[in-house]
């Protein structure tokens, strides 16, 4: 994981994500997820490039299940856009750089 991906947890999601200043895109993933792996340094790449303009965060699906579970987290990876406190968009499965670029959108 980049230096520029923040780990979210139940404790730190509301300051991380909910209270940002800046848009969020946050990973749901689990450790055994081949997709979630795949996804992973398309992820990192963004992170570097979009520094300050947007965080990235990832959310261990196995060791947050009551965050999974209360947002509704089915299939992996899932990532959501959150702005303003609000989660925006929401997609599943691994996705390519440019397809990333294209969910955050202007940021």
């Amino acid at each position: 994981m980049s230096n520029n991906v923040v780990e979210i947890n139940e404790s730190n999601w509301e300051s991380e994500v909910m209270q940002s200043k800046v848009p969020v895109l946050v990973d749901f993933w689990a450790s055994w997820c081949s997709p979630c792996k795949m996804l992973s340094p398309v992820l990192d790449k963004v992170a570097e490039e979009l520094d300050g303009k947007i965080k990235i965060a990832k959310v261990d699906c196995e060791a947050n299940m009551n965050l999974a579970q209360k947002h509704g987290i089915r299939n992996i990876p899932a990532v959501f856009l959150v702005k303003d406190g609000k989660i925006e968009k929401r997609t599943t499965g691994s996705m390519t750089k440019e397809s990333v670029l294209k969910f955050i959108g202007d940021v």
